[in-house]
Formats: C-alpha cells, structure tokens, sequence
C-alpha cells in the first residue's frame, strides 16, 4: 500500500486502485459500486446490520476456537458493534442488485469492518498486514454462507414489522365490527342484491382473514430462523474449523437476540432458495387480502349520492384539480397499489429461486431486493390503512336499512314458505312494477302484517336458526302456494 494526501493505493487480483484516503470501504467495493448501477440503492439497512452481527459473532467463535488471536477479535467485534448501532453507513456503497451471490456486499462488509478495526489497533487504514478483510475478518467464512444468512436474519425483522402492523389492524377491524354489528345491510353477490348481512359480519370477516395472514407470518419467520453458516463455499466447511461450525450459530443468536438454528444440512441450506419462495408467498397472500378488503371499502363508500353510499371514508384530501368537492378513497387505492407491487415482485422472487444451478443459487440479491421491498410496503400500507382509513370509518345506518327494505333480495325469506319458483315470480313482478316486496306480498294477501314482521326481519336473516325464529313450519309451504 501507499498514500497520498487524498489517495491510497489498494492492490486485488485484478490489479491496483486510488480509494479515497478517508473511505473505510476498499478495493473490492469500489469496483463493485462501478459494476453495479441498477437500482440506484444501497443495501438495505437491516441487511447491514445482521451482516455486522454475523462478522462480530464469527470473530468471537473463531477467537474461541483458536483461529483468531484475542487482539484482532475484539478490534473486529467492536468495529461491528458500531456498524450494528448505525454507524459507517455511508460507507456500504454497493448496490442492492449485484453480481457474484452478493460477494460485493460481503467484501464491502469485510473491508469497512478491517479499516475501523485497523483504526481502532493504532493503524492507518489500508494496512491490512494489521486486520486483513479476508484472513481475518472473513475467517471460517464464504459469501455463500454469510450473504443467505444475513438476508434471513434481516428478513426476520421486517416481518416482526410487518406481524406488529397486521395486529394493529386486526384490533382495529374487531373494534369495527362491534360497533357495527346492529348496522344491517344490503350482502350483494355478483355486485347484485343477495340477502341481508350486518356491516359488523363484513368487518369480522375481513378480521378472520388477517388473523390467518398472523398465523402464517409465524410459519414465515420460522423459514427465516435457519441459517447454512459455517457451510463455507458449497455447504461442506471447507476452511471452517469443526468447533466454530458447531459454534458460530449459537453466538450469532446470543448476539443478534433471534432464535435461530444451524440447517441440518448445510448443503441443501447453501443450493435451495424455497424458503424465500415460501416467505414471499405468505406476504402476497397477504397482501392479497387487504387488497381484497380495499376494494370492499371503496365499493362501500361509492358516491356519495351516486354509489352504494353505505359507509364513510375519513376524507384525507382533494380528490380532483377539476371537479370541486370531489373525495377519493386514496388510502385503500394506496393499498390496492402496493399489493400489485408486492404480486410482481412475488413472480421475481419466484424466478431467481428457480434459477439457481448445482451448488449454489447466485441470484440472492434481486431476492433480497424484492423480498425487502415487499415486506415494507406491506408494513407501511398496513399502518396507513389503520390510521388514515379504517379507525375513521362509520356507517350510513338508515342509508343501509333503506336499501334492504326495498331490496328484491330479502324475497329469499319466503322460499321456505311458499317455495323457490313461486318466490322468484314475485320477485319479477315487484321488480317490474316497482313495488316492495312487503307491499306486493301484503297486497295478494299471502301473509298477515304481522307474520311479515317475522318473515321479513332483518336481522334474523343475518344469523343461522333464523327460520326457526321466524316460525316456518314446513307444513305452510302447500298452504301457501
């Protein structure tokens, strides 16, 4: 190595570089960062962060082990505690898609990690006969163990984000459905009038379907849990002493505060990629849901005069540069947005699984990237849809009443009195003369008022044994046809 006052020299395989004198990252990082401009993004924060805990735990194992002097170790693990707590950041300068199985990231982190230790031991950066990137820092380590570890590990943070948002609504859409459940409505199949249902039902399903998402998010975290580390190149440890193998996991648990576990087999953990198909599975499920249930909400709340008009959105700005007093639904229309993001990047996802060849899969970070980027637009479309949407709503009570008592489809009521075909001619006739069909039944005589009240309640038909509350005997049908 040599200096000049803006300048060191830095030798690879390749040949030599000027690095800006002050920069801690090295030779191998500003190639890559020259290589690789795709996204125009660096890596993602977390992935650091687990990648500075994974380098601190290897250098304490291997300094167990004997693989490491005392001195180096701590230098090392006291240069990744400050990576860990957010500091260098700005020094993890290669880009979130690269080539080469993430090797640009993980000499990135090798080459920060040396030029703070060498810091820290008295030295100049760029002296690596004082910490060495890959003798040292890199030690027991390769790419291909330590860049599927570090997406794990920062995958399993996103998702406790996500799994805190998804209760959040979860408590949110339960509020909801008590205090609508009294609000009888209008159920429509088809976008056509069906049988009644109370608003509160509709919130209490679209709870039950986060409920599952929460189930499955546990089921994803524990894809994430398991880590190849101390596979080395190929899942079989070349350069790993035994004892750090059987070692290393349990002090990247101790440190990062996760509960994670070695594969079982450290070959199949370093070629096969299923377990992010599995995860970005879960999250596109998901988001699926809540698109689903954004659909609903702006359905709902059409109109205001023109639409269904059944509930209210909190109004949250202008809706047109034209036409004055116009509101849209822009929260659930974001969530809609980001649900379609995170399908594509499912299908992304999905290929660069698939893509992998023989002993190692080198597409990890498009993955990543997608991976990343779906659990935070979930997480973040999640919280919105809580705060800006769903904690504002209310109901149009007499707007939806109105609807079912003139509503054809509460016609299904008297099936089982009169039977299907003679219910569906009157249903025709009401619908053609614009008639009730309360009134139209009252006319012909075929119920007294009273038993109407039964026949025709509402809230009956929302709950199974209502045609017993109703009284329905089956002897009536005959007598009534």
């Amino acid at each position: 190595m040599s200096t000049s006052e803006k300048y060191r020299i830095e030798r690879d395989s390749i040949g030599t570089r000027e690095v800006p004198a002050d920069a801690y990252y090295g030779v191998q990082s500003l190639r890559a960062r020259e290589n690789f401009c795709i996204t125009g993004m660096p890596m993602h924060r977390e992935l650091i962060r687990s990648i500075a805990q994974i380098k601190k735990a290897a250098a304490l194992t291997n300094c167990e082990v004997g693989a490491l002097d005392a001195k180096r170790a701590e230098a090392i693990a006291c240069a990744c505690d400050e990576i860990i707590a957010g500091r260098l950041q700005d020094q993890f300068i290669v880009d979130a898609i690269q080539g080469g199985a993430g090797t640009s990231l993980n000499m990135n982190a090798n080459e920060v990690i040396a030029n703070r230790a060498i810091e820290l031991l008295g030295g100049t950066k760029g002296d690596y006969s004082i910490v060495n990137p890959n003798d040292h820092v890199n030690c027991g380590q390769s790419t291909n163990d330590v860049f599927p570890s570090c997406g794990k590990m920062a995958a399993l943070e996103l998702l406790r984000g996500a799994e805190q948002q998804l209760r959040r609504l979860r408590d949110a859409l339960d509020e909801k459905a008590a205090e609508f459940d009294h609000v009888i409505k209008m159920g429509r199949t088809q976008l056509q009038d069906a049988v009644p249902i109370r608003l509160g039902q509709e919130f209490r399903a679209y709870s039950a379907a986060i409920k599952r998402d929460l189930v499955r998010f546990e089921r994803a975290k524990d894809e994430m849990r398991t880590l190849n580390m101390g596979g080395t190149a190929v899942g079989t440890g070349l350069n790993a002493r035994v004892d750090y193998i059987k070692k290393v996991v349990a002090k990247i648990s101790e440190i990062s505060g996760l509960r994670l576990t070695q594969a079982r087999d450290l070959i199949d953990g370093t070629q096969n990629l299923d377990c992010y198909t599995q995860v970005s599975g879960i999250v596109k499920t998901c988001a699926v849901n809540l698109s689903k249930m954004s659909n609903d909400l702006r359905l709902m709340s059409s109109g205001p005069r023109a639409g269904l008009g059944e509930i209210n959105l909190p109004a949250r700005q202008n809706g047109s540069s034209i036409m004055p007093g116009k509101v849209n639904p822009v929260i659930p229309e974001v969530v809609n947005q980001a649900a379609f993001n995170i399908i594509g990047n499912d299908l992304t996802i999905t290929m660069a699984a698939e893509a992998g060849q023989l002993e190692l899969n080198v597409f990890e970070p498009v993955i990543f990237f997608n991976l990343f980027q779906s659990i935070e637009n979930l997480t973040r479309s999640v919280n919105t849809l809580v705060d800006h949407c769903v904690a504002g709503i209310t109901a149009n009570e007499e707007h939806c009443r109105r609807l079912v008592e003139n509503s054809i489809g509460i016609i299904t009521s008297i099936c089982p009195y009169v039977g299907y075909q003679k219910a569906a001619d009157l249903a025709k006739e009401a619908l053609k003369n614009d008639r009730s069909v309360r009134e139209l039944l009252l006319e012909k005589g075929l119920f007294q008022e009273k038993e109407l009240d039964k026949i025709l309640d509402p809230y009956a038909m929302t709950e199974p044994g209502g045609l017993e509350e109703r009284g329905c005997p089956a002897k009536k049908i005959e007598s009534c046809v």
